[in-house]
């Protein structure tokens, strides 16, 4: 027998404080599986003790806000009796140890996540950070993620729409996997987790249980160190397929009156669902193990409560539904077991082969929990750089094609490629095609934009600024379809908050998000904590992405990026040429460092109303935000997404021209329209900064003073790098 003492709690995860918690809530000396609910429901992972004192900040509350934080995902109204019900979450550390199962049953899991509250999932997106293309393990892990994502994705039948990809040697050792769900459902028909009704039985369905995914919260909220590779048993097994049976199963229960709570068992599996929906309820549960569904044999108690398998659910049903439940769940060839029932004990209890294997109470276990404020030591802001001291050594033209290339920058077509976007026959902008995906809602003209953003190195230099910056960029791109932004869900990447610098970086981001949350009219409705993403002691980025939800009341009013010949185009913003911080400045000078661009709030409100105003007034025939690289970066991205090219005039500025073409200046769109003219009249009137830049057509970039870039040469730079890190040929363009 295991014998429970501090030193076992504390390689579970529990500080000698917290262990002595444990001991006075009970009483006595716990059981293991008592020491292993305990252990996973107050991780990091899963009782946000370093961040719950910060995330109260953030605005969760709007008119169109159904559901905010606190549910399995958040829920807005969209229009016409429907709801989008999303979130993101992170699965960094699981993908590091294995990128495939890593990555795929990331997406499992945010998929159960949208369903189990009674929406039809109809879109997936995904934020990725990977180290070094140069470090030995970065294509491995690249690979095997991007073949997860896709291939869980695909099988399932939901269409992967969009995202983003960065490469920093800071996350060599701990990429991030941040996957997103969306889904569709009648705003009066939304499912809760809390439970009620004394006797009622507790049902699992879906996959069986095993020993894969055992303490994978509690691996969630720890560091890496030489052993990561000795983790590999914490990482579980997804099956797509199952999922797929399990949506349907659900969803036609959900079509009946059946179902009085229900729980995706995700983190911490059996434990955190039957724990967070007791809880939620105010009541106790009872629950026998015997009667679990098991894969494998010898199971113990400990093992069945926090085996993280894969597509399981935790369902309280009314008593005269049972039946017909679970005929419905034998029809899709899924198991179904009473496995307990609901009691007026406000207790845990779990029983195994007639013996009580845990007994806790449920209101301490919360109320409990550890929460702390850290100490927390604030970023120094860099100095601000003048671009007139930073000389340009290789020349507009040549940066252009070197930033094209690079990395953050370059053709994502080959990720792409892994991914069907199109499954369901419903994707209006396809990845690439515009600065947010677009999904038509079937049966309806309402469409949806959806986004992820995040610009880790404005983070790093200044929290603050780049979690407002984060918010803002979201926001841009989904007004850059035409779509008005409702809310957001986050997933807040950071390292060690033992670390007060660290806690300093999360505090800071946190109210730079809240301030452009405010100022947006863009609430926070659901998210995710990932703290820990540290490898022998060397933290990632800081990087709190953002996954934006935007609506359009007719689908066919979303424009995406393509120019097509004979427009003209009109930069919306002021431009001061700022490089700090930029890929200008790392990719030409090879240089990180200086403040990164202000993000002036009010500017991007109004530019933002205006652009969108533009847009669904059916004057715009291509709208792109400024972002990374800045202006010529853009206005190539358009040009090659539409097979254009187009001539340039020389601005009348005073800004060196290097820092107006390259600078990453905030609150910026270009817009490609046939009558520039009434816009910039129209830009003036509001007192909104605006100027004609030159004009769509031809067969390259004709730069002022007429150099010329043609299409070809720049497709086959944009075209290169993941070819060529994958060692696969490149396209024909390359």
């Amino acid at each position: 027998m295991t014998e429970i003492s501090a030193d076992l709690a504390r390689q579970f995860g529990l500080s000698a404080e917290e262990y002595g918690r444990v001991l006075a809530i009970l009483g006595r000396v716990p059981s293991l599986t008592e020491l292993g609910i305990f252990s996973v429901m107050w991780s990091e992972h899963c009782s946000y003790k370093s961040s719950r004192v910060w995330l109260r900040e953030l605005p969760t509350a709007a008119p169109w806000v159904i559901h905010g934080p606190g549910e399995n995902a958040g829920v807005v109204a969209i229009g016409e009796g429907l709801a989008a019900v999303f979130k993101m979450e992170s699965h960094n550390h699981p993908s590091f140890i294995e990128p495939y199962q890593g990555a795929a049953t990331g997406v499992g899991g945010i998929l159960r996540d949208v369903f189990t509250m009674g929406a039809r999932p109809i879109a997936n997106l995904n934020a990725l950070r990977f180290g070094d293309p140069a470090h030995p393990a970065t294509r491995r892990i690249v690979d095997g993620v991007v073949r997860g994502i896709g291939g869980y994705g695909n099988c399932v039948g939901v269409p992967t729409v969009g995202g983003e990809i960065n490469f920093h040697p800071a996350y060599n050792g701990n990429p991030l996997v941040n996957a997103m769900t969306v889904g569709i459902a009648p705003e009066g028909r939304i499912f809760l987790s809390a439970a009620a009704g004394i006797g009622n039985p507790v049902v699992y369905v879906g996959a069986r249980t095993g020993r894969d995914g055992i303490h994978g919260a509690t691996m969630a909220s720890a560091e890496f160190g030489e052993d990561s590779e000795e983790k590999r048993p914490t990482v579980q097994v997804g099956d797509p397929f199952t999922e797929k049976l399990l949506i349907e199963a659900c969803l036609e229960l959900m079509a009946t009156d059946a179902i009085i709570a229900i729980q995706d068992m995700g983190a911490a599996g059996l434990t955190s669902s039957s724990v967070e929906m007791a809880g939620k309820g105010g009541v106790g549960i009872a629950l026998d193990l015997d009667q679990v569904p098991q894969r494998e044999t010898g199971m113990s108690a400990y093992e069945m409560m926090l085996s993280e398998s894969q597509e399981r659910m935790l369902l309280v049903l009314r008593p005269e539904r049972t039946a017909a439940a679970e005929a419905i769940f034998r029809k899709w060839e899924l198991d179904f077991a009473v496995i307990g029932e609901i009691t007026g004990t406000g207790r845990v209890v779990v029983r195994h082969q007639g013996r009580i294997e845990a007994d806790i109470p449920l209101a301490p276990l919360a109320d409990q929990a550890p929460l702390y404020r850290r100490p927390i030591v604030e970023t120094k802001p860099p100095p601000v750089l003048d671009p007139a001291a930073l000389a340009d050594p290789i020349g507009v033209g040549a940066a252009l094609l070197r930033l094209i290339a690079c990395p953050d920058l370059c053709s994502r077509a080959w990720v792409w490629d892994q991914y069907d976007a199109t499954v369901g026959g419903q994707t209006v902008k396809r990845p690439g095609a515009a600065d947010a995906a677009v999904v038509r809602i079937e049966g309806h003209d309402l469409a949806l934009a959806l986004t992820t953003d995040c610009t880790p190195r404005y983070c790093a230099a200044d929290p603050r600024t780049g979690g407002a910056q984060a918010v803002a960029e979201a926001w841009r791109n989904l007004t850059a379809t035409g779509a008005r932004p409702l809310a957001l869900t986050d997933n807040l990447n950071f390292g060690n908050p033992e670390k007060p610098e660290i806690m300093g970086q999360f505090a800071a981001a946190i109210t730079g998000m809240a301030e452009a949350c405010r100022a947006l009219d863009f609430p926070v409705v659901s998210g995710n904590v990932s703290l820990y993403n540290e490898t022998e002691g060397r933290a990632i980025l800081p990087t709190p992405t953002i996954g934006g939800l935007g609506v359009l009341a007719h689908a066919a009013q979303a424009v995406g990026i393509a120019l097509r010949p004979g427009l003209d185009l009109v930069l919306i913003g002021a431009t001061q040429g700022w490089l700090g911080q930029s890929l200008w400045l790392r990719e030409i000078l090879g240089r990180e460092e200086g403040a990164p661009p202000p993000v002036d709030l009010a500017a991007e409100r109004r530019n933002g109303d205006f652009v969108r105003g533009e847009i669904l007034a059916g004057r715009v025939g291509a709208c792109h935000d400024l972002a990374d690289g800045g202006l010529l970066v853009a206005l190539a991205e358009m040009a090659l997404a539409g097979g254009t090219g187009l001539t340039l005039a020389a601005p009348s500025t005073a800004i060196p021209a290097h820092a107006f073409w390259f600078g990453e200046d905030q609150a910026r769109y270009l817009l490609a329209l046939p009558d520039s003219a009434a816009c910039l009249a129209r830009a003036a009137a509001a007192g909104i900064p605006a100027c004609l830049l030159g004009k769509s057509g031809g067969e390259g970039l004709t730069l002022p003073g007429g150099a010329a870039i043609s299409l070809a040469s720049l497709a086959q730079a944009h075209e290169r790098f993941f070819p060529a890190l994958m060692d696969e040929p490149a396209s024909p363009n390359a």
